[in-house]
């Protein structure tokens, strides 16, 4: 299975975000993920579609959106339309509008053309996206509460990340793409991957690094 390491611009100097994406490019990353957050979701504010439309011409590399929103649907036109390459939905912001909310979202997402993918916060079982495995084209389960930067790897993240690729293996999926985010370390990788990790997202890791090439391969290897 292919181990992909995921740089997230979040902890990248926004002022600069032109140059840490040719940064990227240049060290290796397989995929970029964009961690978008609403102010009410989570507390703080990123950015939106417009910050992904922006960046798509300066990499071929695909842009993994992830939404840490309210109301999701409402935002999937255009994270896609802005060249979103997957597009991945919390859990939670869907249960507390309806029980289909998860799966209707997943759904507008495909019709858009973009792949799908759904989130499990920390204190959120991972049985809970069980039911929507079967259309998602990867699962992120977060190994720190979403909203900061630099927080410090959540271990039952592990046991989250065995049970969803026991899953994938039982309904005959256990190839799909399974994503952690939050705390990814040199020190702990290795841990993480044995897990049933295969794309995996670190942030101050890789631009705090003063080799971003070394720390990407080592990451993935």
């Amino acid at each position: 299975m292919q181990i992909k390491i995921a740089p997230s611009i979040l902890s990248a100097d926004f002022s600069k975000m032109g140059e840490a994406i040719k940064r990227l490019n240049a060290a290796g990353a397989d995929v970029i993920h964009c961690d978008v957050m609403d102010g009410s979701f989570v507390e703080p504010i990123t950015f939106g579609g417009q910050m992904v439309k922006n960046i798509r011409p300066l990499t071929k590399l695909p842009l993994d959106c992830h939404l840490m929103i309210e109301h999701p649907k409402t935002q999937i036109k255009f994270f896609a339309e802005a060249g979103a390459d997957i597009i991945t939905v919390h859990y939670e912001a869907c249960a507390k509008i309806s029980p289909t909310y998860l799966r209707e979202t997943l759904e507008l997402i495909k019709f858009y053309g973009v792949k799908c993918g759904a989130v499990v916060n920390p204190d959120t079982d991972v049985s809970k996206i069980f039911d929507v495995f079967d259309i998602c084209d990867m699962v992120l389960i977060m190994s720190v509460f979403p909203g900061y930067g630099g927080q410090k790897f959540i271990p039952t993240a592990l046991d989250q990340l065995k049970k969803a690729r026991a899953h994938a293996f039982k309904i005959g999926r256990g190839d799909m793409d399974i994503q952690v985010d939050g705390g990814v370390t040199e020190d702990n990788a290795a841990q993480i991957k044995a897990a049933g990790a295969n794309v995996i997202v670190a942030g101050s890791t890789v631009f705090k690094s003063e080799d971003m090439a070394r720390t990407i391969a080592t990451l993935r290897s």
